[in-house]
């Protein structure tokens, strides 16, 4: 696994070359740092953070700076980057268009050069590095929350970034609302998080993934599918699977590819979806509206 993950960064760019083209609407490639920079007004930076770790604020074109907006924290995979995979899910521009603030931060760079999350331990902080990601990433949102009216807290990630995803939502319940989990996954055993309160989860995971199984690894973290159920659990809701329209959110295959199952039957206050990508490995070819149907699905859990 640890070799499939250090391929990550080239496997992204050739995931972005050809996978998406520049579309104001569905926000598919990210902005330069000039074009981002030019929406943000005076009273907030562009770049947040501790000097010595800063991260990327990004707000909407549309922002007044009054009205309460989501935050979105966007977490790359391990070896990559915040700009690279910015680059290929498109949230900067997606967040830009549809009124969300967004953070692009860095994880900690590794004794083999690469960056990653100290999520879970299974993924990925293999050289032993002493860095507290949950603070570093809770601070984050401290200092957009005390300068921008923020309505609701939400992390998506992309491997990695999505194990850390779920360690933020099992750490920070009590300010997160949602989470969103592109080929990544949770603790290996529930008791190993306990949310103060429920958190709905949206994971996204392709069927023949080789690097993080869609079926998961013993001893190292769960299916996507028990990824699903143990949250909707925690949320009270029913064991009961409502199919949903098959969306098309892999360029690289034909047709609607993606099955779409929610668990959101008598729960309370907080529900769960799975989106299968029948076909699709650990970096799938993302189509031009794949970040905003993610910011539509999370955006639809409000607290």
């Amino acid at each position: 696994m640890r070799h499939l993950l250090l391929c990550s960064t080239i496997l992204i760019a050739l995931g972005c070359d050809g996978a998406t083209t520049p579309d104001e609407d569905a926000g598919p490639m990210g902005t330069d740092a000039g074009a981002i920079d030019a929406a943000v007004p005076p009273s907030l930076p562009s770049s947040i953070g501790p000097a010595e770790r800063p991260a990327q604020l990004v707000v909407p074109a549309a922002h007044d700076g009054t009205t309460p907006l989501p935050l979105v924290v966007l977490l790359h995979g391990y070896s990559a980057s915040g700009g690279a995979q910015d680059l290929y899910l498109g949230f900067s521009r997606a967040t830009r268009a549809n009124g969300f603030y967004l953070v692009i931060p860095d994880g900690t760079v590794d004794t083999s050069g690469n960056r990653f999350w100290n999520a879970t331990p299974a993924c990925c902080n293999f050289g032993g590095v002493d860095v507290d990601d949950v603070a570093y990433l809770t601070g984050l949102v401290d200092e957009v929350e005390a300068m921008a009216p923020v309505r609701d807290v939400y992390f998506f990630g992309h491997s990695n970034g999505g194990f850390m995803s779920y360690r933020m939502a099992c750490e920070l319940a009590d300010r997160v609302t949602a989470i969103g989990s592109l080929a990544g996954s949770d603790f290996a055993n529930e008791t190993d998080c306990e949310p103060s309160q429920p958190v709905s989860v949206l994971q996204i995971h392709g069927r023949v993934d080789e690097t993080i199984a869609y079926d998961g690894q013993v001893g190292a973290y769960p299916s996507a599918p028990d990824d699903v159920a143990r949250w909707a659990s925690r949320a009270g809701c029913d064991d009961v699977v409502t199919p949903g329209d098959a969306l098309d959110l892999d360029m690289g295959l034909a047709g609607a590819e993606t099955v779409v199952e929610a668990r959101d039957t008598g729960c309370t206050g907080a529900d769960a979806a799975l989106w299968t990508i029948e076909g699709g490995g650990h970096i799938p070819a993302v189509s031009r509206d794949f970040s905003t149907r993610v910011l539509t699905w999370l955006d639809a859990h409000r607290r």
